[in-house]
């Protein structure tokens, strides 16, 4: 017996052993086993679990110390969450990206703690750089490149861009996918999957498998970069009428699925009220033409860049014309959106602009609402449910407002998931888009300006016409429909000239003298 087990465990010190140099000779980073990322996940997961089942025991329901505690509880999970997300990198990252935006649903500690990953994304070394070039276009860097900048432009979760030179004399920005994060994708969504769904078996009110189906459908096309390429030239051309929106050239000889090389263009983030102020750019005309943008994208097309972060819309003045330019990058993630679906989208947000209550139940009723459409309305628009009964155009955003929708997300956290797990998925990732846009307005400080509703309300109006026109049968029909169209659009800009004489200078300076004389 005992030389059974000596031989037994002579075995598994040959096999640890020659494990062990089989591990040094690769030089392979423990971080790219799977059962590290795995372990280190659960591990996670089970702290925070456990902190959140033991800490409220010795402590009464809604008296302040809960509440004191309670936020203590969500910081210090939100840290290890963002700690386990740094740690893991890749796909932990872009989905706790994806969490930090969702200022609707999660409380501000975890938010507040969780948007730093825009920033602590990994950077892959030059060696690992060149050679991901190597494999897939084939030749070495200075074949390709004048010069190519080692320190990268900036680093996201999925890749890294960096600046470069061609040989013909152009500035280039050559994005390179990290070399691992193709490979272990899948791997950490289905991890990821077991242990939201271990989660859900302990909190049953948690329930963001959603989370998980939009990761998995999102996560091949981000990772194709020629999918990227085809996008970002499509949203050129849907887009062509705007002047003021540039979007940087594609180079496809030097492009493949983790290479995308395209024009270079310079910029300050489109949060960065510093840069616009020494650029002389009007912080009112940068979130006009963004909302023109995105409703043109949303209610006419129906084709929407999903992933509007700061990092992603860069403003600058154009070297040539110096006009005023919104640059934008990562064309990734698009969501197409089913006619059907744009068509009661557009309806939804009309009736929320007048204050429509009937058209607000009957079309968030039938984007899968159902009886919870009072609080998809709130958390459509960020508005407290007073807001949405009066109209959202004519009730200004206060910070008492936020503070309540920020109070009543935490409580109907059961009824929000309910909510994001009926809607359709279209919905989700459109959600996020808003969240986004709303961030970088609140920043600018021109959140639910009269401008962005009345942008909203033209794409509306011209969505719907389009439609009407699309299905009618006879030429007069038609015509009538354009007529009724132009009248609408007419009497939107009578009122936006309204607005505008309103709050003018001469206005006020004619005010002042009349008053003076009188």
């Amino acid at each position: 017996m005992a030389g059974r087990l000596l031989k037994v465990s002579s075995l598994a010190t040959a096999v640890f052993a020659s494990s062990g140099f089989y591990l040094y000779t690769r030089q392979l980073d423990l971080n790219d086993l799977s059962v590290i990322r795995f372990g280190r996940a659960a591990a996670a997961t089970a702290v925070i679990s456990y902190d959140y089942l033991t800490a409220f025991k010795h402590v009464e329901y809604g008296t302040e110390e809960y509440w004191a505690l309670k936020s203590k509880v969500h910081l210090r999970s939100a840290e290890r969450l963002r700690d386990l997300c740094c740690a893991n990198r890749g796909t932990f990252i872009k989905v706790g990206q994806h969490l930090g935006a969702l200022d609707y649903l999660l409380p501000e500690e975890y938010t507040s703690t969780l948007k730093v990953l825009h920033s602590r994304a990994p950077q892959s070394t030059m060696e690992e750089i060149q050679q991901v070039i190597r494999e897939d276009l084939g030749k070495e860097l200075s074949e390709l490149f004048v010069s190519f900048e080692e320190k990268p432009q900036g680093a996201a979760s999925l890749a890294q861009v960096h600046k470069a030179v061609l040989h013909d004399g152009r500035t280039v920005a050559v994005k390179v996918q990290h070399p691992k994060v193709q490979r272990q994708s899948s791997k950490d969504i289905a991890v990821i999957e077991v242990l939201l769904r271990a989660v859900h078996w302990l909190f049953p009110d948690f329930a963001f498998m959603w989370l998980v189906e939009e990761a998995k459908k999102n996560m091949p096309l981000e990772l194709d970069f020629l999918n990227e390429g085809r996008n970002a030239e499509k949203v050129t051309k849907m887009l062509a009428h705007f002047p003021f929106l540039k979007v940087p050239v594609i180079h496809w000889h030097l492009s493949t699925k983790r290479i995308l090389t395209m024009e270079f263009a310079e910029g300050g983030q489109v949060n960065d009220r510093d840069y616009m102020k020494k650029h002389g750019i009007s912080v009112n005309e940068i979130s006009e033409s963004l909302g023109k943008m995105y409703s043109e994208m949303i209610f006419v097309h129906g084709f929407v860049h999903c992933d509007p972060h700061p990092g992603n819309v860069l403003v600058r003045k154009c070297p040539q014309s110096k006009k005023t330019e919104i640059v934008l990058l990562d064309h990734g993630l698009y969501q197409v959106l089913q006619p059907d679906f744009r068509l009661d989208y557009c309806r939804l947000w009309q009736a929320l602009i007048k204050g429509d209550m009937p058209g607000v139940e009957r079309y968030s009723r039938r984007l899968g609402a159902g009886a919870l459409y009072p609080l998809f309305a709130c958390v459509l628009t960020a508005r407290s449910w007073t807001a949405v009964n009066a109209g959202i155009s004519s009730v200004p955003v206060t910070h008492s407002e936020d503070v309540e929708i920020r109070t009543n997300a935490s409580l109907y956290l059961p009824q929000i998931s309910e909510l994001l797990n009926r809607v359709p998925r279209q919905m989700l990732l459109l959600l996020k888009t808003n969240d986004l846009l709303r961030g970088i307005e609140t920043t600018l400080q021109t959140r639910a300006s009269s401008s962005s509703f009345i942008n909203m309300s033209r794409c509306c109006i011209r969505a719907m016409a389009r439609h009407k026109r699309s299905k009618a049968q006879s030429r007069r029909r038609r015509l009538q429909i354009t007529l009724a169209e132009s009248l609408s659009l007419w009497r939107l800009y009578m009122y936006e000239l309204f607005l505008w004489t309103k709050g003018s200078m001469l206005v006020h300076w004619l005010t002042a003298l009349l008053s003076y004389l009188h």
